[in-house]
């Protein structure tokens, strides 16, 4: 779960990167998937989100018009230090992933079973804009943080801790699954107006030649913070 930004060592250099930097997080999530393979304990693959949990347009929901629900003021920002999940039962630390000075981006090492990524060239949760967790779904020892994403539902909630002491809690209203060869970039990564939460692991059929085929894509939106 790592890619070269650029064709060569020190060939580009990221511009704008609190901006615009999707098209560098999407090198992460679309190449190098061959790192995770389904290990022991794994045979018959993570959940899979099913085409209830698929978003029912390309954005947001729009709030009811019998219930006005403006989204809640973005917060500051402030680096996340922890993701708690409860539904599918994950509460692991999260690690700033970036770029090496080789080039190329990091992820979380697949060694370490419960420990997830944030990316942290754009927006920290909570912020106004997208921001983005990664983590891998396997190793050759078995499951690992993300394995069960698949398996989460709209209205389940992610918790980001922050360093400033607050919780960032998000609703989800979508989760697909996406081929790494057409992954909708444009689509996960742009900016609602408002805080959302990407939250990102391998997913789809499975090739020991080439590892997953796809990526599960968490869709979730900030409501009141604590």
């Amino acid at each position: 779960m790592r890619a070269r930004y650029g064709r060569s060592r020190g060939a580009y250099r990221p511009v704008r990167r609190r901006s615009s930097p999707w098209g560098l997080i999407a090198l992460v999530l679309l190449i190098g998937a061959a790192l995770i393979r389904n290990g022991a304990g794994a045979a018959e693959g993570p959940p899979q989100p099913t085409a209830e949990s698929a978003m029912d347009s390309r954005a947001a929901p729009a709030p009811s018009p019998s219930a006005p629900a403006p989204p809640p003021d973005p917060l500051p920002a402030s680096a996340p230090t922890r993701v708690k999940i409860p539904a599918i039962r994950v509460d692991a630390p999260l690690t700033a992933v970036g770029l090496d000075r080789e080039g190329w981006i990091d992820s979380p090492p697949a060694a370490q079973k419960n420990l997830a990524g944030w990316f942290k060239e754009a927006v920290t949760p909570g912020e106004k804009g997208t921001s983005v967790l990664v983590g891998h779904v396997d190793n050759a020892a078995g499951p690992v943080v993300f394995y069960n994403l698949g398996a989460l539902k709209k209205g389940h909630s992610i918790e980001v801790v922050r360093q400033d002491g607050r919780t960032a809690v998000f609703e989800i209203y979508g989760i697909e699954v996406f081929e790494k060869r057409a992954f909708p970039a444009e689509r996960v990564y742009a900016d609602q107006g408002h805080p959302e939460l990407r939250v990102i692991t391998c997913g789809g059929g499975f090739s020991k030649k080439t590892g997953y085929n796809g990526n599960v894509v968490v869709f979730a939106k900030l409501v009141p913070a604590r």
